[in-house]
């Protein structure tokens, strides 16, 4: 009798254990990866530069210097990463070094490579940042007219952008058909029904005035 009751204990922790690792492992299959520079801090492995005007030597645009991206500002277009992303929260800290200006931030860039690309685009213009700007496509929370190529909506709080020259940090989270923007912690946006491919490229602006960026991470979601 003993035994049999020692078999049934045992057999039932075998049962628990194996239902425990079960659950972790569908646990696991939607647990967000690690965090992965996308800017090595040394150069621009891994991006591709774009300008309007093919006269002008991108490196000339886009250097790395102390650790930082910096960009000109002028022409106008972009450096986008080399990979295509789909569902992720990127976080990227910018900072004006003279005159605020205008930038941003494409996240989904598909089709052909120029000024501007089928994107969404995370604001970065002086006290707009936390705006989304779709570029070519539309999404639910747009506040202009059909059919015009820039698709709006405003951030929905006061800006809570650090003053020029300090560094500013946007945490961008892109899942499905929705986006979230916020800057230095607040909330600023989200924009659903987003009609773009589920995977593209993610972009930093060259649009109109210089701006650095730096630790720029990328945590893929489920």
């Amino acid at each position: 009798m003993k035994r049999m009751v020692v078999l049934a204990m045992v057999s039932g922790w075998v049962v628990v254990g194996c239902l425990a690792n079960a659950n972790a492992g569908q646990a696991a299959d939607t647990v967000a990866g690690p965090a992965v520079p996308l800017f090595n801090g040394k150069d621009l492995d891994g991006w591709n530069m774009y300008l309007k005007d093919p006269d002008v030597d991108p490196k000339t645009v886009w250097d790395v210097r102390d650790g930082a991206i910096w960009c000109k500002g002028e022409p106008f277009g972009y450096l986008r990463t080399k990979q295509e992303y789909g569902n992720f929260k990127l976080v990227v800290e910018w900072r004006w070094p003279g005159e605020p200006a205008n930038s941003g931030v494409l996240v989904r860039i598909s089709g052909e490579d120029k000024v501007w690309p089928l994107s969404m685009e995370a604001q970065l213009k002086h006290e707009q940042a936390g705006d989304v700007v779709g570029m070519g496509c539309d999404f639910n929370e747009n506040t202009r007219p059909a059919g015009e190529f820039f698709r709006v909506a405003s951030r929905q709080n006061p800006s809570s952008e650090k003053k020029p020259g300090e560094w500013n940090t946007y945490e961008i989270t892109c899942k499905g058909d929705t986006l979230e923007l916020r800057v230095n912690g607040q909330l600023q946006n989200k924009a659903t029904g987003m009609q773009v491919p589920a995977k593209g490229y993610i972009g930093l602006q060259s649009e109109g005035g210089p701006i650095m960026f730096r630790n720029i991470k990328l945590t893929l979601l489920p």
